[in-house]
C-alpha cells in the first residue's frame, strides 16, 4: 500500500509516549523499517511494546522501493533489526543483496493465504491493477477499454499514469503484470505505444492517486493502484457514500497479487533478535489481520481470517492475475527494469 489511501507521513516515527513508563532502567529498543504506509492502530502498537517490553522506533523510507533501497545502501551498518513490506517484487533484489535473514518461528510454519520465499513472513497480499474515476469517464462519454491494449490507442491519450517501477513497487508490480500477462516482447511493444501515446510516469503511488488521478484534482481518469482502493474511497468518505466513486479494470497484463512481508535484518542488533521475532509474530496475529484491513488496505493471510465488510463489498478480489513465475522474475527483473526504462524514459 500500498501507497494507499492513507495521510501516514514519511517520516520516523517513535511510539515511545504510548509506552508503558520504565523507572530506573532504559527500555530497550526494536528497530523496524517499513515503508511508508505502514499503518497500525496505536494501542496495538502500544500493547505489542507492553508486552515485548520494548520501545518501537519505526523508521517509514517511502515507497516500498525506496525501502529496500535504502536498507541495501545501509547493509554494511543496518539502519534497522527488522523490515516490513519487502514484496514478492522486491525480494530477489533483497535476497541477491543479502540484507535478510531467515526467519523459523510459528508464524513462518503456519499455513498462509499467500506465500514468499527464503523465511520471509507473509503479513498481507493484495492486487495491483488499474482504478478509473468513474465520474470522469460518464461525462466523457468514452467507453472503458475492455483491453489493455486499447490503451494505445488516440482516445485513449493521456489518460494514465504509472510508477516507475525503478523506485516503486506498485510500478513494478505493474510492469510484471504486463510481460507475465502479455509475454515479454508484447509487453515491451505496449510499452513503446504507451509512450507515444502519453503515459506519465512517476516516482510513486502517492504522487501517481493524490496529484495526477483525476478523482483528486489531477489530469489523469486512470491509475495504477489497488484492488481496495475503491473500499478506501468509501471508508474515508466525508459523506459516507454507499458506492465506491472509484472502479478496478481487472484487464489481462494489468493485474499483479502482490504479498507483503516481514523479516529479519541481517546484521541486525542480537540483543533485539527476540523483539523482532515477536514483532513479527504480531504481524501475523488476529488482532493485526484485521485491522491492516482498513490502514493499509490489503487482505489478511492467515487462514480463515474474517474480511471486513467493507473489504467484502467493495475489495472483490480478481479472479485471475498475470505473475511471471517467480524464477523468471528473480533472473530477469534486473533486465526488465532497464529495459523499460529505455524504452519509457529514455
Amino acid at each position: 500500500m500500498h501507497r494507499r489511501l492513507l495521510s501516514a507521513a514519511l517520516l520516523s516515527v517513535s511510539i515511545a509516549a504510548f509506552a508503558p513508563a520504565v523507572h530506573a532502567q532504559k527500555v530497550p529498543t526494536l528497530r523496524v523499517l517499513t515503508h511508508g504506509s505502514f499503518d497500525l492502530p496505536k494501542e496495538q502498537l502500544a500493547q505489542f511494546e507492553k508486552d515485548a517490553g520494548v520501545k518501537l522506533q519505526i523508521v517509514k523510507a517511502g515507497d516500498a522501493g525506496e525501502m529496500t533501497n535504502k536498507l541495501i545502501l545501509t547493509k554494511a551498518r543496518p539502519i534497522a533489526d527488522v523490515v516490513y513490506g519487502i514484496d514478492n517484487t522486491l525480494l530477489p533484489r533483497a535476497l541477491a543483496a543479502g540484507v535478510i535473514e531467515p526467519y523459523t518461528g510459528p508464524a513462518a510454519q503456519r499455513m498462509s493465504v499467500a506465500t514468499l520465499d527464503a523465511g520471509v513472513v507473509p503479513v498481507d497480499y493484495g492486487y495491483v491493477t488499474l482504478n478509473i474515476d468513474k465520474a470522469w469517464f460518464a461525462k466523457s462519454g468514452l467507453a472503458l477499454p475492455t483491453r489493455l491494449e486499447d490503451l494505445t490507442q488516440p482516445a485513449y491519450a493521456k489518460l494514465l499514469v504509472v510508477q516507475n517501477p525503478a523506485t516503486s513497487s506498485p510500478g513494478m508490480a505493474f510492469l510484471l503484470a504486463t510481460i507475465g500477462g502479455l509475454g515479454e516482447e508484447a509487453a515491451f511493444k505496449w510499452w513503446a505505444a504507451m509512450r507515444a501515446n502519453g503515459v506519465k510516469v512517476v516516482k510513486g503511488w502517492t504522487e501517481a492517486y493524490y496529484t495526477e488521478f483525476t478523482r483528486n484534482g489531477g489530469t489523469r481518469p486512470i491509475v495504477v493502484s489497488y484492488a481496495s482502493s475503491p473500499a478506501a474511497e468509501v471508508f474515508y468518505s466525508k459523506d459516507q457514500i454507499t458506492e465506491a466513486p472509484t472502479a478496478n479494470l481487472f484487464l489481462k497484463g494489468g493485474v499483479f497479487r502482490q504479498v507483503e512481508g516481514v523479516a529479519l535484518v541481517k546484521g541486525g542488533r542480537p540483543a533485539a533478535r527476540q523483539a523482532a521475532g515477536q514483532f513479527i509474530e504480531f504481524l501475523r496475529s488476529p488482532a493485526v489481520q484485521q485491522s491492516l484491513q482498513t490502514t493499509m488496505w490489503m487482505y489478511p493471510v492467515e487462514v480463515g481470517a474474517p474480511r471486513v465488510e467493507v473489504i467484502k463489498r467493495h475489495a472483490v478480489e480478481p479472479s485471475a492475475f498475470d505473475n511471471p513465475p517467480t524464477a523468471e522474475t528473480a533472473k530477469n527483473a534486473k533486465a526488465w527494469l532497464q529495459r523499460w526504462t529505455r524504452t519509457v524514459l529514455k
